[in-house]
């Protein structure tokens, strides 16, 4: 058995309004992250300096050596972009959400009362601003433990919102297993909030972003001008404002570091997006914590029997029916790379599908016959299966006029015998005087033609059936 973990379906082509205050058309959420004095240096107990976004071209770490311009670069975060920052948002009354480094934040007291008294939110960003790629997992979870016990200490209370950003692959799982956090921020796969399970716990995540993100002054290719950034965050706007306007709200993640975005030349362009923002009716400027709190009340976490999650046992009772008295197409369908994408109807029918497409001739034409005739001899007695009868029941099939009962039996018994099979038709697509019009003029099909009609009327027949159980 193979189960593909990566969720590339999402919401799909339906995703939920999400009912933003107000009727706001787009929703913003501001991230000023706070990682100097937590990155990674000798005087912290690490290997080398940093080598991660900043504004030296190429820079590479230094092992076993203090790399005075690198820490220089990070230190202007603190001393003075920090404070320009500070300044321009309580100036503008903006919330702001911190992903505060525990160790940067106890090194910034007067920063952190900064935070407290401009009433933003502090979120954890990780015990230290390093690598976690290739942290053994027990490593990475005494850490998480370790940060949230120092932001505590440091800040007064604890973290309730996560963002490690240089993560690993366990990084998500463990963050929703430490059980406290309201919402986590390591993805970059949305432009809403969504829930995952990570146990008997429903997590929120709320994705963020690596392209609206000022980290593209140090990287390539990046920006070079606050002009450039501005141009970005405001075309990223106007598209999102505009599917807010035509019914589809988003939410906007804005990506800021204090060395970078702090600097006079490049702050400019931020300040011309949020003059541009604001000047446009139906904005929610809001911390993560205000949408986490509006997403769990407005669209709570709902839990589903999702088939790529199920037993053998269990996939083969809940399916087997799908395709009539055919249960060895959920067999085999269960030994396929299923994943997310097969926990909603389509998916699970493209699983299903494949199955039965890919058998012999002869498997195939088995599943025909498994069907029943159309309001033949199995209905009068009683004895279709339960999607059966209620299928045949939608077109009014169960309540035939004598004159229609003989010349469904009669149709019935010439397509029989020429084709060796019984006539099938998705039934809830048609009245009956559809039906018998499909009935009477797929007779001059050829055997050919005919078997692949009914075999694509039993696909038809089984997506319908699991639109009746599954998302």
């Amino acid at each position: 058995m193979s189960r593909y973990p990566r969720d590339l379906r999402g919401y799909g082509a339906t995703p939920p309004d999400p009912q933003w205050p107000n009727g706001a058309r787009v929703a913003i959420s501001l991230v000023l992250n706070f990682e100097e004095g937590g990155e990674n240096c000798i005087l912290h107990g690490d290997a080398a300096s940093e080598a991660f976004l900043s504004d030296i071209a190429g820079a590479a770490p230094w092992q076993g050596k203090r790399h005075w311009n690198m820490e220089s670069i990070y230190d202007y975060g603190a001393r003075a972009g920090f404070w320009r920052l500070h300044r321009l948002f309580t100036g503008l009354d903006l919330p702001v959400t911190i992903y505060g480094v525990a160790t940067a934040l106890a090194r910034a007291p007067e920063h952190v009362h900064a935070m407290k008294e401009a009433g933003w939110e502090i979120a954890s960003h990780g015990l230290k601003w390093v690598e976690h790629r290739d942290m053994p997992e027990a490593e990475e979870r005494a850490q998480i433990a370790e940060a949230v016990r120092l932001h505590t200490e440091v800040v007064g209370t604890r973290p309730t919102g996560w963002y490690t950003g240089r993560c690993s692959e366990n990084t998500v799982r463990l963050t929703a297993e430490e059980g406290g956090f309201d919402w986590i921020a390591d993805s970059y796969d949305d432009d809403l909030p969504y829930w995952i399970e990570a146990g008997e716990r429903d997590q929120l995540v709320i994705p963020y972003t690596l392209e609206a993100n000022d980290m593209r002054f140090a990287t390539a290719p990046g920006y070079i001008e606050g002009e450039q950034f501005f141009t970005y965050l405001k075309d990223t706007f106007d598209t999102l404002y505009a599917e807010g306007v035509e019914g589809a709200p988003k939410m906007f993640s804005v990506g800021l570091h204090c060395r970078l975005i702090g600097r006079a030349g490049k702050i400019a362009g931020l300040k011309r997006f949020l003059t541009y923002a604001r000047q446009h009716e139906g904005v929610w400027f809001a911390t993560r914590s205000q949408i986490a709190a509006h997403w769990a009340k407005t669209h709570p976490a709902k839990r589903f029997e999702r088939p790529s999650r199920l037993s053998r046992d269990a996939f083969v009772a809940r399916f087997g029916a799908i395709f009539e008295h055919s249960a060895w197409i959920a067999e085999r369908a269960y030994d396929l790379e299923l994943g997310p994408a097969h926990d909603s109807a389509i998916g699970l029918h493209n699983a299903l599908a494949r199955m039965f497409r890919s058998a012999s001739p002869s498997e195939r034409l088995g599943v025909l016959t498994a069907h029943p005739d159309l309001a033949g001899k199995l209905a009068a007695a009683k004895r279709l299966t339960a999607e059966s009868t209620h299928e045949q029941a939608s077109a009014g099939l169960d309540a035939l006029t004598d004159a229609e009962r003989e010349r469904f039996t009669t149709l019935n018994t010439a397509y029989t015998k020429r084709f060796g099979h019984p006539f099938i038709i998705a039934v809830r697509d048609h009245d009956k005087a559809g039906i018998l019009r499909a009935f009477e003029h797929r007779l001059n099909n050829t055997k050919e033609a005919e078997f692949d009609a009914a075999c694509r009327q039993v696909e038809r027949i089984a997506l319908l059936r699991l639109k009746d159980i599954l998302p």
